[in-house]
């Protein structure tokens, strides 16, 4: 439009008020006729330049014509006012949709348990309440309207500063989306909405004997899990979210609402939307729905937990376990430290052995077929110098032998806080390495650990070479603990792993991300977040920078 208005503006100057007469910048005199035909012959080329430039195919002014987006090639983004957006949204939504509390604004905004903590002035300025996709559409619609920042919600037990708002902005809590909406059981699958807990849905598909693989920490709620991709204890048998999703329905920044594929377990149809929605932590869209794939609920199953004189004979027993072949239901460490915790928390009211320790689920469909595994698992825990084995008695017993796994990060708090400061600080983080590396990774990180003088313990889904370090420290000690877990991505990295395996990156580890991708790859997500999210408006600042002034990594 530059060019049009150049042609047709320097072309002649209205200088005389005789009508039909024209003083034209040369001082020379023209009739209105004369000027009409040099008008309409600007307007003519000055068209045929934006045709032209139009034509080009991607127009470069509208879209760069690069396969990847470099930081330094972009400029801030620049948002609007959350308040005009509040104040449309009234018109459509009931009063009691839409909080703007104190108490409210700072949950959405920060947890206890998080790595990345947000600053004072890190609050949204309101949290909307959705009830349907329809209505997360309606406020995405009026957020791109006016660009301002929107950040999802759903469960809020994310470990990274996921949800911080860092532009302030509006936060959408989808809480109230939280029903079961099909089970199909012959197909083993199941449609629910973003906020349906793991649990809830455990506990609903009890009575279809059928079970959901991932079972992150408590709390964690579908749309969540789909955003970090997080798996849980049963990820070796049953996989992460990446193997569990069969749909979404997603609502795209300009509150587009998309399905991503229908319900069969395969499809070559196009693009995996699956796959670049999964893990993508809220900043290429909303999901609302998903569509998961079942299993059937092993017919038998026990749990062992077998104890070990050190944190190596207990990896390399996990490692031979993988290399030989048997196929566990689950296969999870705590290291010693990890298990003291779990006594002295009262959170179980069975007692362990204060040493490192595996907890394995062994199942199968006939009592033969997991006979046969125990022994294997014996024998090979055996030649590994264990110290005991024990066995549930009954299914009471099964469930509170396990329940030592899934309270573990709230009995490192609960000691933290009881034996060492009540403002203890928690750092959970987690890494993952090819199941060869097991061993050696986790032996360097508990050793550090203990060199420090930080408290802190190791668990881990080590059948998929997952591990995580809960380490307790004072404020004043967060720079011992910021190297501790620096040295682990580092080791991690070194042994060919990644810096998460499914905590996801957040704002806690965009820094670790470039250390283990190259910087065309982060390039490319960048591109792929600006196409579908032009106005960075989706969760900014999460998995990596938007801003060239952001400082935050």
């Amino acid at each position: 439009m530059e060019d049009l208005a150049h042609s047709t503006c320097s072309l002649v100057r209205f200088v005389s008020t005789k009508p039909n007469i024209v003083t034209k910048n040369d001082g020379k005199r023209y009739s209105g006729s004369t000027v009409a035909l040099y008008f309409t012959l600007g307007l003519f080329l000055g068209t045929s330049i934006i045709t032209y430039k139009l034509a080009k195919n991607p127009p470069e002014f509208l879209f760069p014509h690069s396969s990847t987006t470099k930081l330094a090639e972009i400029s801030s983004p620049r948002y609007g006012d959350p308040d005009k957006v509040v104040k449309e949204l009234k018109n459509v939504l009931s009063a009691d949709q839409i909080r703007s509390t104190k108490e409210t604004l700072e949950t959405h905004s920060d947890s206890s348990f998080s790595t990345h903590h947000a600053t004072p002035d890190q609050r949204p300025v309101a949290v909307i309440f959705p009830n349907s996709t329809e209505e997360v559409s309606l406020v995405l619609k009026a957020c791109h309207k006016y660009k301002v920042p929107v950040v999802p919600y759903t469960g809020g037990t994310s470990l990274e500063g996921h949800y911080t708002p860092t532009r302030k902005g509006i936060s959408v809590d989808l809480s109230r989306m939280n029903k079961v909406l099909a089970v199909h059981a012959e197909d083993l699958d199941v449609t629910v909405q973003a906020a349906v807990g793991w649990q809830t849905l455990a506990n609903y598909l009890k009575s279809y004997n059928l079970m959901f693989g991932p079972d992150p920490g408590p709390g964690a709620c579908i749309g969540g899990m789909v955003g970090t991709s997080c798996s849980g204890t049963n990820a070796a048998r049953w996989g992460t979210m990446k193997e569990n999703v069969v749909s979404l329905t997603v609502v795209l920044a300009d509150g587009t609402i998309i399905k991503t594929k229908n319900r069969p377990r395969k499809s070559a149809a196009g693009y995996n939307l699956n796959g670049l929605f999964i893990g993508s932590e809220g900043t290429l869209g909303i999901v609302t729905e998903a569509t998961l794939k079942l299993n059937v609920k092993p017919k038998y199953e026990n749990v062992a937990v077998i104890s070990f004189p050190t944190i190596s004979d207990a990896s390399s027993t996990v490692a031979q376990f993988v290399q030989h072949g048997i196929q566990l239901d689950a296969m999870e460490l705590l290291d010693d430290k990890m298990m003291k915790y779990v006594n002295v928390s009262g959170q179980t009211t069975l007692k362990y052995d204060e040493a490192p320790t595996l907890m394995l689920k062994i199942g199968g469909t006939t009592k033969e077929a997991v006979k046969s595994q125990i022994n294997d698992v014996k024998r090979i825990s055996k030649e590994n110098h264990q110290n005991s084995f024990r066995f549930a008695s009954s299914d009471a017993e099964r469930e509170e032998l396990w329940n030592a796994r899934k309270v573990a990060l709230w009995s490192t708090i609960n000691y933290g806080q009881e034996y060492i400061d009540k403002d203890i600080q928690v750092w959970a983080t987690d890494v993952a390495v090819p199941i060869s590396k097991l061993c050696e990774c986790l032996t360097t990180t508990k050793n550090e650990m203990n060199e420090t003088g930080v408290a802190g313990a190791i668990v881990g889904h080590v059948g998929d070479g997952n591990y995580h370090a809960m380490i307790l420290f004072k404020r004043e000690d967060r720079p011992k603990v910021e190297r501790i877990v620096r040295h682990m991505v580092d080791g991690a990295l070194k042994a060919e792993g990644t810096v998460t395996g499914e905590h996801g990156v957040g704002m806690g580890k965009r820094g670790f991300l470039k250390q283990e991708l190259p910087p065309d790859a982060i390039d490319l997500m960048r591109k792929i977040k600006f196409a579908l999210d032009p106005y960075r408006i989706l969760n900014p600042d999460k998995v990596f920078s938007i801003d060239p002034k952001d400082k935050g990594e």
